[in-house]
């Protein structure tokens, strides 16, 4: 499944995106290793806990012309149109007006594995279509890169549809500081969310790039300019 994991914090559950934009933080990016050559088009996952600057990232990846499919925004999109019908069949009374309610639905949900199951076999195709459908137009348009940027990449399996991983990490400090800024955070809030994933130190175990946020812009610019230059010598790994 693209999502996973009941009883996750609403703040942080892939099926439950923010309403609240995140901070845009400050970025420098380190690659971490090579592999070999490939000359298809190279997908590249992006991922990365709470706080760490992963949408930060993903619009320099974008600014370097890099297509980029939004997991979160797929899931925002599809609580406003397409996804709001089977939601309300399904769970009634938590769309209002042709939009989801994010509260009802939470409450509704995520305390019950089986009803966040039925809403991640709603939800789930609908985003994995919108993501093929960015990959096939990238290659239909001759790109070299795409990256998926998807919160829960390496918890759902996601890790397996891609041809390498930037992990975007900080300094825990830093980023007890950055989500404690947000609306309604709290440290306890904080530290619930984070038992539930995977640890920061795993996940940058498994990358093939990492993302260091605790620097600057200019500095991150560049650095992605070198991921991008790197992962054109990097043989494509998806089965």
């Amino acid at each position: 499944m693209i999502f996973g994991i009941a009883g996750l914090d609403p703040a942080m559950h892939p099926l439950m995106p923010n309403e609240v934009p995140a901070k845009q933080e400050d970025v420098r990016v380190i690659p971490a290793h090579d592999n070999d050559l490939s000359s298809s088009m190279f997908v590249l996952g992006l991922t990365g806990s709470l706080g760490m600057g992963k949408s930060t990232t993903a619009r320099f990846f974008a600014e370097a012309g890099v297509p980029v499919h939004d997991a979160d925004a797929v899931v925002h999109r599809l609580y406003e149109g397409e996804a709001v019908r089977a939601i309300e069949a399904a769970f009634p009374g938590t769309a209002d007006g042709g939009t989801v309610d994010r509260g009802k639905l939470a409450a509704r949900v995520l305390s019950n594995p089986t009803a966040l199951k039925q809403l991640e076999d709603i939800v789930h195709p609908l985003v994995q279509a919108a993501e093929r459908r960015l990959i096939a137009e990238a290659e239909a348009r001759g790109e070299k890169v795409a990256v998926l940027d998807i919160p829960l990449l390496f918890e759902t399996g996601g890790d397996r549809r891609v041809d390498a991983i930037v992990v975007v990490t900080a300094p825990p400090d830093v980023q007890r500081s950055r989500v404690l800024e947000r609306p309604g955070m709290t440290i306890e809030r904080l530290e619930s969310i984070l038992a539930r994933q995977m640890p920061d130190a795993e996940k940058r175990r498994r990358a093939d790039f990492v993302v260091d946020t605790s620097q600057g812009f200019e500095s991150a610019r560049a650095q992605v300019r070198a991921i991008l230059d790197a992962v054109a010598t990097m043989a494509k790994r998806r089965t």
